[in-house]
C-alpha cells in the first residue's frame, strides 16, 4: 500500500518532481487561508523587528504541505534552513551537530517530530527556550554539565499525530497551525499551476476531475496528473480534458471519487461477507488479506470522511452512498438505521 498511486506517503522516485512543483513563497501557496494569513504576519512581524521567527509547529495528514510551507518560511525570512526528520535523530551528537552550524535567523526543519527519541527531544528544550544547549561530559560522579551557546533560530516541526508530542516539547512551540483537506477547487487550482509548470496544456474541465480523485490532497494531485500527462501523451495530443484524464484513472484504477481498487475492496468485504455491517477492523483485513494498520492508517480516513464508511461502538458500517457507488442494492433498508 506505500507504493499505491493514492497513498499520502511520498513515493520513492518523486522527491525531485516535488521539489520542481513547490511554490516558494507565500502568495504562491494556494489553499490553507487561515494558516498562510497568520504566518504571513508573524513572518512580517519578525523581519520587521529583526528577529527570528518563533517556533512553528504544524500538524495535519499527510502530503497537505507541511515540508512546503517550512521551506516558504525559510524564504521568506531570507534565512538558511537544514531538513531533518525524528527517526534519523537517533542520539543526541546528531541533534548538536546540527544545532551548532545553524546561522541566526536559520530554520531546522524536523519531520515526524513525534517520533524523536526522549535522549534527543529533552536536548531541544533548552535550545528552544533559551538558545543553548546543556551537554553532559563524562558519567558517574565525575559528571559535569557544559551549556553551549546557539544563534538565535527557529525550529518548524511537522507531525501527522500531535497527540504523540510530549507536553514540554509541544508547549515550547510559539505558532501552532492544522492543515486540512483541500477543496476541489483548490486542487484544480493547483493541477492548473503544476501543469504550467510542466507544460502540459490542460482545460478547466481536466483539472476538475484530476482534482475530485485526489482525495484533497495535493501530492495526490501533483502525482495524478503525472499519470495522466503520460496518457496524454501517448494516447492523444498531448493536451488534457475531462474525457482525458477520466480515461487515463480509470485505467489508474481511481474511480470518479478517488477509490483505489484496496478501498473498493475493503467496502465491497463489508457489504458481501458481513451484509454491510457492524464489522471489526481486524476482521475486514484478515477477509481481504491485507493488514489492519495500513487499513486504519491508509483506507478507512478517507471512506470515512466521503460517508462511504462509519463507525459504530460494534465495528464498521458501509453506508447506502457506498452501496450506490459500488453498484449494489440494499436489500434491508434497516441495517443503515445508525
Amino acid at each position: 500500500m506505500d507504493e499505491s498511486l493514492l497513498s499520502r506517503l511520498p513515493l520513492a522516485d518523486e522527491a525531485q518532481f516535488e521539489r520542481a512543483l513547490r511554490p516558494r513563497r507565500l502568495d504562491e501557496y494556494i489553499g490553507q487561508r487561515d494558516a498562510v494569513e497568520s504566518l504571513r504576519v508573524s513572518v512580517t512581524a519578525a523581519r520587521q523587528r529583526e528577529e527570528c521567527l518563533d517556533h512553528v509547529l504544524l500538524y495535519g495528514p499527510p502530503g497537505l504541505g507541511k515540508t512546503t510551507l517550512s521551506f516558504i518560511l525559510a524564504n521568506e525570512m531570507d534565512s538558511g534552513i537544514k531538513s531533518t526528520s525524528g527517526p534519523a535523530l537517533d542520539r543526541g551528537d546528531d541533534l548538536m551537530g546540527i544545532l551548532t552550524s545553524l546561522e541566526p535567523r536559520d530554520l531546522l526543519f524536523i519531520d515526524e517530530i513525534h517520533r524523536l527519541p526522549r535522549v534527543v527531544e529533552e536536548l531541544l528544550y533548552p535550545a528552544m527556550e533559551d538558545f543553548e544547549v546543556n551537554f553532559v561530559v563524562e558519567r558517574g560522579m565525575h559528571a559535569r554539565t557544559i551549556k553551549i551557546p546557539l544563534k538565535p533560530f527557529t525550529l518548524v516541526g511537522a507531525t501527522t499525530r500531535p497527540g504523540m508530542l510530549n507536553a514540554p516539547l509541544r508547549e515550547r512551540f510559539g505558532i501552532f497551525h492544522h492543515l486540512d483537506f483541500y477543496t476541489d477547487e483548490e486542487l484544480a487550482s493547483i493541477v492548473t499551476r503544476s501543469a504550467g509548470i510542466l507544460g502540459v496544456p490542460i482545460d478547466a474541465e481536466g483539472a476538475q476531475e484530476i482534482a475530485r480523485r485526489s482525495r484533497g490532497t495535493p501530492r495526490i494531485v501533483n502525482r495524478l496528473l503525472r499519470r495522466v500527462r503520460d496518457f496524454a501523451q501517448v494516447r492523444s495530443d498531448g493536451s488534457i480534458s475531462r474525457e482525458i484524464a477520466d480515461q487515463a484513472l480509470t485505467m489508474e484504477g481511481v474511480d470518479a471519487r478517488g477509490l483505489d481498487r484496496l478501498d473498493r475492496r475493503f467496502v465491497q468485504a463489508i457489504i458481501e461477507h458481513y451484509h454491510g455491517g457492524p464489522v471489526g477492523l481486524e476482521a475486514i483485513a484478515a477477509t481481504i488479506n491485507d493488514e489492519a494498520e495500513t487499513l486504519a492508517e491508509m483506507v478507512e480516513p478517507y471512506l470515512l470522511k466521503i460517508g462511504f464508511v462509519v463507525r459504530s461502538p460494534n465495528g464498521r458500517r458501509a453506508t447506502p452512498a457506498a452501496y450506490q457507488h459500488l453498484g449494489y442494492r440494499a436489500s434491508d433498508p434497516m441495517q443503515f438505521s445508525f
